[in-house]
């Protein structure tokens, strides 16, 4: 699992203040959201791959997932175009495919991939520890900041402790199949793992307890807001400028 494959570079998107990239990342992403038009979603598109082109972000490596995310959307180009009303364009037996249909299932699919090219061209190019920080700028309440460090933390150490486990059951010539032992088996694997995890938390708290943990990580990387930061901010509010405008103006200026 590598949840931080785009985090490191040397672009000046990598080297901006997390919590300056959170607000310019919500408030487009909230613009674009909210859009109903055509025109102003694609705006934002456009805009969205400048940032990644200013973030050096490999294309190749946005293939596949942007494959995952693209699964969602289809799904809705499979129901959406015989589900909602309006004018028929053509029928497959007694379907009938709507213009509309059509229309909103293309708004999903652009929107979709706006905002996630737009999280990774922000978001993603930030570790999660130093978002994690970012978010204790911006006020959030430290048990949530807490919540996502140590999630990320030790999700890592739980795969680990469950694949050890497994690896135990295979050599001990487990072999998986449709039985009441497999099922057992994989229910004592779980189950190991949850006591496992509960143990090392345990094991976690008291060290940091012994250590004098007041309840609040203390960054070894603090970046204080550069002008290049506010450039960055004001580049994001610009595109949400003119992703609502054109939104307001009826999807045409």
């Amino acid at each position: 699992m590598n949840f931080e494959q785009w985090a490191e570079g040397s672009s000046i998107l990598h080297g901006a203040s997390p919590h300056i990239k959170l607000i310019g990342a919500l408030c487009f992403c909230f613009a674009v959201a909210s859009c109903q038009h055509m025109q102003p979603v694609l705006a934002g598109l456009v805009l969205a791959c400048v940032g990644l082109l200013l973030a050096q972000i490999p294309l190749g490596s946005l293939y596949k997932r942007l494959f995952l995310v693209n699964i969602f959307t289809l799904v809705c180009w499979l129901t959406l175009p015989v589900t909602v009303p309006g004018t028929a364009i053509t029928h497959l037996g007694f379907l009938s495919i709507s213009r509309e249909g059509i229309d909103m299932a293309l708004l999903i699919t652009v929107k979709t991939n706006t905002l996630v090219l737009m999280f990774i061209t922000l978001i993603a190019t930030s570790s999660v520890a130093d978002l994690g920080h970012g978010l204790q700028r911006l006020k959030v309440p430290p048990k949530l900041c807490l919540l996502l460090l140590f999630s990320y933390r030790y999700i890592f150490v739980i795969h680990a402790e469950y694949k050890r486990l497994k690896r135990a059951a295979l050599f001990r010539s487990f072999k998986p199949t449709t039985s009441s032992h497999t099922y057992r088996t994989y229910g004592n694997l779980l189950g190991m793992t949850l006591v496992k995890g509960w143990q090392r938390a345990r094991r976690v708290q008291q060290a940091m307890l012994l250590r004098g943990f007041s309840g609040e990580f203390i960054s070894l990387h603090s970046r204080d807001v550069r002008p290049a930061d506010w450039l960055i901010l004001a580049g994001a509010l610009c595109s949400t400028f003119i992703v609502l405008v054109l939104e307001y103006s009826g999807g045409a200026l």
